[in-house]
């Protein structure tokens, strides 16, 4: 039955979401080599992190003992080759001592190829020595430690920072280990013995100390793995068993949920409809037989026993609706037109065959919820005339409008309806969340209302 619209809420009025359809998230089987490849990566990534900060740890580790091994070498030849060589008379630029020291560091300091550079300075930053001899004679500017040293005796190893004007032969180099400590003459005269090894030394400590410490990372890592996969394999086959008892339990649920729906419908529908039936039958024969006010009281006693009739089947149906799972989606949506009609509102019902083919079962039932949900709100608040319930396909999706004349919402309402307070209205919301469906809605003050689901088949 088509009733006629007093307005026309589709037309202009622009519609709100309420729930923005999502894709359900389904349990899908377990998948044992996902569950692998992800343990397999997080292995990796754990033997990356730590790869990473040892690198870290055993550089710094590896330059530190370089520097030391600089720093005694450099104390040892200090003791036993420079200063036994160290004349006076080089302080003074005599060329002959300059040459017979020389000649000891070429022999017994750079014959090996250990140290690079060899430097005497005087406390004044005058190169007294170096075997590199345009360095010698030119005066420098001693930094900071270099001057400490000197007051203060110490042996000081660092690597060292080529950007000076001192190291201009040394920047071809690359990278170098810088060690000082100051030297005596035989008569106590102090210069400043310096000298220059190559980072080298440095790369090959990390080297052999990551060898060490990557291999016992590298197996402690697999060892893991290896005791690891036998749990793995153990807690994924619990989970399964789990999912499946769950699984189970879920459909047993369902299944006495629905059960139990179908018996309580059926007692009420044998036993208290039928009763109420055969109570309202002998009222009116007895209204039949009264007379006067008994008979008047009679008829509302009558009316009263057909409007619970009336309210049981109407229970009965949204219970356990029978005409979904034998008859249909269609048939079913009529019996919920059918008690708003029973209420005076005009109600149609248009369905697309393909539209209802195209929907689950659990999908059906949901077109269904939310349709008898918005005609109760119809019959209840709308103050409607005319209804009308439509269910068609569209590209990608089903979908289901409920239209009606009434009175109406303005945003306000609807929000704080759907957020807080009126349970209908929450309801379809929650339905349509659980499904991964879109609920969407136009209205206005005066001007109707039009509910739109859309599901993805």
């Amino acid at each position: 039955m088509m009733g006629v619209m007093t307005s026309e809420p589709t037309t202009d009025l622009p519609f709100r979401t309420v729930v923005a359809g999502a894709s359900r998230q389904v349990d899908g089987p377990v998948d044992v080599r996902r569950i692998v490849l992800r343990v397999a990566a997080a292995a990796l990534g754990v033997l990356v992190l730590v790869g990473g900060l040892g690198i870290i740890v055993v550089r710094s580790m590896a330059e530190q003992e370089a520097l030391n091994d600089a720093s005694q070498l450099t104390d040892l030849l200090a003791k036993t080759v420079i200063m036994p060589a160290l004349e006076d008379s080089l302080l003074d630029g005599d060329p002959g001592a300059r040459q017979r020291f020389d000649a000891v560091v070429r022999q017994r300091v750079l014959a090996d190829g250990m140290f690079l550079r060899v430097k005497i300075w005087s406390p004044d930053g005058v190169v007294l020595y170096s075997d590199e001899p345009e360095l010698i004679g030119q005066q420098f500017v001693l930094g900071d430690d270099q001057r400490k040293v000197l007051s203060d005796p110490a042996t000081v190893a660092e690597v060292s920072n080529l950007t000076k004007s001192e190291n201009a032969f040394e920047r071809a180099q690359g990278r170098l280990v810088e060690v000082y400590r100051p030297v005596w003459t035989p008569t106590g005269r102090q210069v400043l013995f310096e000298t220059y090894r190559t980072y080298e030394s440095v790369t090959a400590r990390t080297g052999n100390l990551w060898r060490g410490f990557g291999g016992t990372i590298v197996s402690s890592l697999l060892l893991f793995v290896v005791l690891i996969t036998p749990l793995l394999w153990t807690l994924v086959d619990r989970l399964r068993r789990g999912r499946a008892a769950r699984e189970l339990l879920l459909q047993r649920a369902l299944d006495a949920s629905l059960d139990e729906r179908r018996r309580i419908a059926a007692d009420l529908h044998d036993g208290v409809v039928q009763e109420l039936v055969a109570a309202s039958l002998l009222v009116a024969g007895a209204q039949q037989q009264a007379t006067g006010k008994a008979a008047e009281q009679l008829g509302t006693a009558a009316g009263a026993v057909r409007s619970g009739v009336s309210s049981l089947r109407t229970l009965l149906v949204d219970i356990y609706p029978p005409n979904l799972d034998t008859a249909g989606l269609a048939a079913a949506l009529d019996d919920l037109a059918a008690i708003v009609r029973s209420r005076g509102v005009a109600t149609s019902v248009t369905i697309d065959p393909l539209a209802s083919e195209a929907l689950s079962a659990e999908q059906q039932r949901l077109v269904y919820r939310t349709t008898q949900e918005t005609l109760r709100n119809v019959a209840k608040h709308a103050d409607a005339t005319a209804v009308d319930v439509t269910l068609v396909t569209e590209p990608g999706h089903v979908v289901l409008t409920v239209v009606d004349d009434g009175s109406g919402m303005d945003d306000a309402t609807v929000e704080g309806a759907v957020e807080s307070g009126h349970f209908g209205l929450r309801l379809l919301a929650d339905l349509a969340a659980d499904h991964g469906a879109t609920l969407s809605v136009a209205t206005a003050p005066g001007r109707g209302t039009c509910w739109r689901l859309e599901i993805a088949p």
